[in-house]
């Protein structure tokens, strides 16, 4: 009786057991599906949140900065330079696709500030200006938000100073409509260098689809051949001897503009400006300049205005470090890209420049100043129906030096003169000569290949200074007859090393160091 009790209590155990254990594995797969239903809900609610802005809808909730911030994802980050590879005759640059506004900024939520929120009208003819500046005013108050420009409006805004340094710090300026200078004279009274300004400021970012439209033309009708020339034209000498040198300027009497022709857009004494995806055209004088700046990027912009349009450059860099341009279509009336005195570690690729002058370091010492340029690297470019190519010019009586530049992997089409060293730029009438000069050394060409109309190579170095450790390999350079004189390449005062054998032959060139160079006193040495 025992032995059968003791059976029975085993079995009942058993099955006690076995149904504990079945159920206590349910109980776990049931925690198991409602946590990956909560998860999945709060994705699904976080997505709902953060939904993408449209630039025909604006959110009036955010005068005073706006409590009912949403959240954002992070803001566009630097893409790393591609491998470099052969640049195609036509690269495929056409316009940036619509980038939307950062979400969030280092895991902080952001906050919306429109312009139509605050007066904007919007129409193209009202004055926006004071409402850009209200906007502005409480954007800069709120770090990593958002100043909007919506679509399908055009806004009519005068000169205007965004400026810190009381300014938050990551501030993005969206951009997807378009903003039009005036062109009333009134509005340009005293003296006006930029026409928008962004100037002491930390890690800001204009990006968007939009127009920035600096309607120059009324300029450059009251300006047609305004100074400086570009000393270059010299060396262009038409076959039917027709060439005349630029009109005088006009009459003080009979000019509308003021004299001093505006920028249109400038970033000044900033810590990280970041340029993407907007259009500027049309600008009085410079589309787009950098001043005593670090860390600047330019990526998938296009600057656009006629070819002979006067002294619009389309992106100067003066006093500024650590810049990267790239992924951009520049067209405009003089440099495509024009590197000043300050900068060091420019780097540029993948840009598409013409009609303009070509990429140029310099002018550089002018006024007998001292002028110092280093790392300079352009590569994978495209430069068609321009007047230069790859250019540096600097001016008698300077001092300084210009080190460490590497011109590579260059295709030029239809380009007046693609190689140039011009140590004796004047971009007058007349000029002094002078024995003092900015030292050029380490100046490197590989892969420049394509068509020339004039001259090929144009070296000029001084007699006192003359151009050291100037390097070509794999230059390959054929002559198109059309409406020019054309000449062969030209040397002065140019020692350096031919890597390659070129088309056509540079026999010009000097092999090895000249025996005669002046040592640089410490004033003339960076």
């Amino acid at each position: 009786m025992s032995g059968l009790t003791l059976k029975t209590f085993t079995y009942m155990f058993l099955v006690t057991f076995l149904i504990w254990s079945s159920n206590f594995e349910c109980c776990i797969a049931r925690r198991g599906n409602h946590w990956r239903q909560t998860k999945t809900f709060s994705s699904s609610l976080f997505k709902k949140r953060a939904k993408s802005y449209n630039g025909n809808t604006h959110n009036k909730n955010h005068h005073n900065g706006g409590s009912n911030s949403k959240p954002k994802s992070p803001p566009l980050s630097p893409k790393s330079p591609p491998p470099h590879k052969n640049v195609p005759s036509s690269p495929p640059i056409s316009k940036p696709k619509y980038s939307p506004p950062p979400k969030s900024y280092n895991g902080m939520h952001s906050t919306f500030f429109n312009v139509l929120d605050y007066g904007a009208k919007g129409d193209g003819n009202t004055d926006d200006t004071k409402a850009f500046e209200a906007t502005w005013a409480a954007t800069c108050k709120v770090e990593a938000s958002t100043m909007i420009v919506p679509a399908n409006y055009t806004f009519f805004v005068g000169p205007i100073s965004f400026s810190g340094p009381y300014c938050k710090p990551n501030i993005v300026f969206q951009l997807d409509g378009t903003i039009i200078a005036p062109t009333n004279p009134s509005a340009w009274s005293g003296v006006t260098l930029q026409w928008l300004e962004f100037s002491k400021l930390e890690g800001i970012v204009i990006q968007g689809n939009g127009v920035i439209d600096g309607r120059g033309s009324i300029w450059w009708q009251d300006f047609p051949y305004d100074n400086p020339i570009d000393d270059e034209e010299k060396l262009i000498v038409p076959l039917n001897h027709t060439h005349k040198p630029p009109m005088p300027v006009q009459n003080e009497m009979g000019r509308k503009m003021p004299s001093n022709k505006p920028t249109a857009l400038r970033f000044y004494g900033s810590y990280g400006p970041t340029v993407t995806g907007i259009t500027i055209q049309n600008s009085p004088q410079c589309h787009l300049k950098f001043d005593s700046c670090n860390r600047v990027l330019v990526h998938d912009v296009i600057i656009s205005s006629p070819g002979d349009s006067p002294n619009t450059d389309g992106i100067h860099l003066q006093n500024s470090k650590d810049v990267l341009i790239y992924s951009s279509k520049l067209a405009c009336g003089d440099d495509c890209i024009s590197i000043q005195t300050g900068c060091s570690n420019v780097y540029v690729h993948n840009v598409d420049c013409g009609p303009g002058h070509g990429i140029s370091i310099g002018s550089l010492g002018k006024d007998n100043t001292r002028a110092c340029v280093s790392n300079i690297t352009v590569r994978d470019v495209n430069i068609h129906n321009s007047m230069n190519g790859v250019r540096i010019k600097t001016w008698q009586g300077g001092s300084g030096s210009v080190q460490g530049v590497l011109f590579s992997n260059i295709q030029v089409t239809e380009v007046q003169l693609p190689i140039v060293i011009d140590q004796f730029y004047c971009d007058k009438r007349t000029c002094t000569n002078h024995t003092s000069a900015v030292s050029l050394e380490g100046i490197n060409y590989e892969r420049i290949k394509g068509t020339y109309t004039v001259k090929p190579v144009h070296f000029a170095c001084s007699d006192s200074f003359p151009c050291v450790e100037v390097s070509l390999a794999t230059v390959e350079l054929k002559p198109i007859q059309e409406q020019y004189h054309l000449y062969d390449p030209f040397c002065w005062q140019t020692f350096g090393e031919l890597k390659t054998p070129t088309v056509p032959p540079i026999a010009c060139l000097q092999i090895g160091k000249p025996t005669n160079n002046r040592i640089q006193t410490d004033h003339d040495i960076c």
